[in-house]
């Protein structure tokens, strides 16, 4: 009986410490991602994402309020849809002359990102992050979410 309140105790132990190493992980991607929008898109978004950056007068189209994107879908996180429009990839299909391509976004370290079907693919750590500091500050929190 004791081996067994110990073994419980110990994966008790190994669950909360992988748990707090997954937030810690989140947390970590969303402030790298935090910094990423900072540098690369603030300037046209804004600095709390609104679309009032200090480049978004001389622009022909109005930027997004990047923290009603959600809000903008019925309360849906598009995680797949963002990325694309992130990295520049929809440009082919739905022209943005303002939005440009972020080349540093889509290099660098890549990380394992399940798309939903329950199939990880390697995409750019860096485009996660930014994506995932995007859904960080919606405005209400999305209440579903697709790929």
């Amino acid at each position: 009986m004791r081996y067994a309140l110990i073994a419980a105790c110990l994966a008790t132990a190994g669950c909360m410490a992988q748990e707090t190493a997954t937030a810690s992980r989140d947390t970590a991607s969303i402030e790298t991602g935090r910094a990423l929008f900072a540098e690369d898109c603030a300037a046209c978004h804004g600095p709390e994402a609104k679309g009032n950056g200090p480049l978004a007068a001389e622009l022909e189209t109005q930027p997004a309020d990047l923290t009603k994107i959600a809000s903008r879908r019925n309360g849906v996180w598009p995680m797949l849809e963002i990325m694309s429009i992130v990295d520049g990839y929809s440009k082919r299909t739905n022209p943005r002359d303002d939005m440009p391509i972020i080349v540093g976004l889509t290099e660098g370290p890549m990380v394992d990102f399940d798309s939903g079907n329950g199939i990880t693919q390697q995409v750019p750590a860096r485009l996660v992050a930014v994506v995932e500091y995007l859904e960080s500050i919606q405005s209400p929190r999305p209440t579903s979410y697709v790929p």
